[in-house]
């Protein structure tokens, strides 16, 4: 919680700051025109400054709520860029205006004075407004980048409580500070911080499907860092870096860091070149006449070469109640208005200015978040399912599903004739009510509720005429599975069958002293491994044994638990004679015999069978790749080529459940993985495969494009194959 409430207390006390410079000015400009009665007025304006701040992060947070999933990736993915932009203006500005903010300040309070009690109110209002605005968007998005609130809220209070503290100081004079450093220190901070906050934001649009590449992966460091470490929640509440990101983030994140960084940098430097010295001062004033300031005229607050003046006010000028020959005059009274003889009541202004916008953010959430007018309440219990239900009208609809029974149940919106699934709910709790969003076209329709435990209980079908076409999911039952799943049992029984006769010859190779030929059979036994990659998540134990890694060991690739292919492969690469690699070659092979003999009685979700579609090139993107796992052979390319096999044996005995559902989708991997297998095939000459690392730089990101694209094409098979109770 602590990590996340930084950036929130940076923003918060100097966004504070700024706002409190600004009140702070406004008021010592009227007390020095001796116009105290005004300053209602700007309480006023910035009574109304907050209560919009307060509306506008109100709207925010509950109408981000009430969209989908998707919706809300991409909504915050969009304030974000937003967010930053503002606080890269915010910085900016800030640098250049500290040392003439209260001369802009005064110049506009006068106006004000001349215009009427309006104006200041308004003045205020504008001045503190968009710091709070800021404030407010610059919040909600660090409390959705932390996914809770708690912590960014504290930190932000603990800023503006603070801000309002030194704002307090400066302005009775007991305190000094140097505005230009506290800015330019701040402002770098919060370019590294903003840096985050955008290639989360961009990682937001990914994850909504505004942008492409969310499988792309720069890095992941996910396998290899504590997540729950103190140092990875520093680093990721502060500064919004993760374990894993995306390309199109890393690639954001250092050019934003490089150029603004440079460009803040270079602005300050401009800004600390000595001034030429001034003209020659003019006459001696008569006696008793008020010097002028020669100030930067920031609220307390001299420039960054000299100190404030003994006895200064809050904006920079001589203290109201020092002497003066000739004393200002009062602002002229306000011409009465037609009303005059009813005396408005003094809290009507300060209220309506909170309750105005409050109204509209209330009108805004309530009707941004009510439902459709005619919104049906569908009832779901063991015994009924759809009461209530009509014909609804062709277009996107939303139902409001209630279960009234006794029991957790699934609910779908189907197609009787053929099971095709519109929209479903998971796990709707006994006496709660949620939302159902479907698209309507013209056809029939039913609901189907399965409590748990129970028999599956359909509505009557209703008709629905006119309206375009209706995208619908045929569903799949576990016994549709069934067949799929045998064969590629089979395959897997298949697999390592050969792998033990593979295993057996890398230890003979070993046992003979001859490492060349060890080589050449590792990487022969590891290829068929790597082609089983649907199947791991039932080897249990054995995968470590088999293929385990030295992340994560106390002493690494020397760690006495690093065993299997890897460990075999670091040694005939790293000098190892054939003596020292005897044992973990004969472990390896005794690892894999007891795989054999116990995978007939492994459980094998068939469930698994269309997640591992996705998943197994989601590794090899990750790993493979990269280079992450190579300890020294250099052949993550012939591991991926097994990968790409093994994603197109699992293909195949899914072909005619994918065939019967999206032919499109599977005509356009089968496009991708042949692009893939044309660059795999282009990096492997003469039984040899070139290592990842020296592929040209053009090549390698045509690799990792063209697995990314297929990424993309394979993510919608689980969902798609995903089994479903109403089948």
């Amino acid at each position: 919680m602590w990590d996340d409430a930084f950036p929130s207390f940076l923003i918060g006390l100097r966004e504070g700051l700024e706002a409190g410079l600004i009140v702070s000015i406004l008021v010592a400009t009227l007390v020095r025109a001796g116009a105290k009665s005004r300053l209602p007025q700007v309480w006023t304006g910035v009574l109304a400054a907050i209560a919009l701040a307060m509306s506008f992060g109100a709207v925010l947070t509950f109408t981000a709520a009430s969209l989908s999933a998707t919706a809300q990736e991409a909504f915050g993915g969009t304030l974000s860029i937003i967010a930053v932009a503002f606080v890269t203006a915010m910085v900016f500005w800030m640098r250049r205006s500290a040392r003439s903010l209260s001369g802009e300040i005064k110049e506009k309070v006068t106006g004000a004075l001349a215009m009427g009690s309006g104006m200041l109110i308004v003045t205020s209002f504008l001045a503190v407004g968009r710091e709070g605005l800021e404030t407010a968007l610059f919040l909600w998005t660090t409390a959705r980048a932390a996914g809770e609130s708690v912590g960014p809220m504290i930190g932000a209070g603990v800023g503006l409580v603070i801000a309002a503290g030194l704002c307090w100081g400066l302005y009775r004079r007991v305190l000094k500070i140097n505005l230009t450093k506290f800015f330019t220190a701040t402002g770098a901070v919060l370019i590294v911080i903003a840096a985050g906050v955008l290639g989360y934001g961009l990682r937001d649009l990914q994850e909504g499907g505004v942008l492409p590449g969310k499988a792309a992966f720069a890095f992941d460091l996910s396998q290899s860092i504590d997540p729950s470490a103190w140092y990875t929640t520093l680093v990721q509440g502060v500064f919004n870096l993760m374990p894993a990101m995306t390309w199109l983030q890393v690639i954001a994140y250092a050019g934003y860091l490089a150029i603004v960084m440079t460009l803040f940098v270079r602005g300050v430097r401009t800004a600390a070149k000595p001034a030429p010295k001034p003209a020659p001062a003019p006459a001696a004033q008569p006696a008793g006449e008020q010097a002028p300031v020669a100030k930067d005229g920031a609220a307390g607050v001299a420039s960054a070469e000299e100190g404030p003046a003994e006895g200064e006010t809050a904006d920079g000028d001589a203290p109201e109640t020092q002497p003066t020959s000739q004393p200002e005059p009062e602002p002229a009274p306000e011409p009465a208005s037609a009303g005059a003889g009813r005396k408005r009541p003094a809290w009507l202004v300060p209220v309506a200015v909170v309750a105005v916008p409050a109204v509209v953010a209330g009108g805004i959430v309530a009707f941004g978040t009510s439902k459709p007018a005619g919104a049906p309440t569908i009832a779901v219990s063991e015994k009924e399912c759809g009461k209530g239900f009509t014909a609804p009208k062709p277009g996107r609809q939303t139902f409001q599903m209630q279960n009234t029974g006794d029991k957790t149940s699934e609910v779908y919106l189907v197609d009787p004739g053929t099971n095709a699934v519109y929209g479903e709910i998971e796990g709707l709790a006994p006496g709660t009510t949620r939302d159902l969003v479907a698209t309507i076209a013209g056809g029939s329709y039913a609901w189907r509720c399965v409590p748990t435990g129970g028999k599956a209980v359909t509505s009557a079908a209703v008709r629905v005429s006119g309206g375009g076409g209706a995208k619908a999911v045929v569903p799949v039952a576990e016994q549709d599975l069934a067949a799929p799943l045998r064969a590629y049992k089979q395959y897997v029984d298949h697999g390592l069958a050969t792998l033990t006769d593979q295993t057996q010859k890398l230890s003979d190779d070993l046992a003979g002293d001859d490492l060349d030929a060890a080589r050449t059979d590792w990487l022969t036994a590891h290829r068929t491994y790597s082609s089983l990659g649907a199947a791991y998540g039932t080897f249990e134990d054995f995968d470590k044994k088999i293929n385990g890694r030295a992340d994560g060991l106390p002493d690494g690739v020397h760690d006495k638990d690093f065993t299997g292919f890897h460990r075999i492969e670091y040694g005939l690469w790293h000098g190892a004679s054939a003596a020292e690699l005897s044992g973990p070659a004969q472990q390896l092979h005794d690892a894999v015999v007891g795989l054999r003999k116990a995978f007939p009685t492994q459980a094998f979700d068939p469930g698994d069978l269309p997640l591992r579609t996705h998943e197994i090139l989601e590794n090899t993107l990750q790993f493979e790749l990269t280079g992450d796992t190579d300890e020294g052979s250099g052949s993550n390319l012939a591991t991926a080529d097994a990968n790409l096999a093994g994603t197109q044996e699992l293909l195949n005995v899914l072909r005619p459940l994918i065939a019967k559902r999206e032919p499109q989708l599977l005509a356009s991997i089968e496009s991708d993985i042949a692009r893939m297998q044309k660059l795999l095939d282009d990096a492997h000459h003469d039984g040899t495969w070139t290592p990842v690392e020296k592929l040209d730089a053009t090549t390698r990101q045509r690799l990792n494009g063209i697995t990314g694209q297929l990424l993309e094409h394979l993510a919608p098979v689980p969902d798609l194959l995903e089994i479903r109770k109403s089948a």
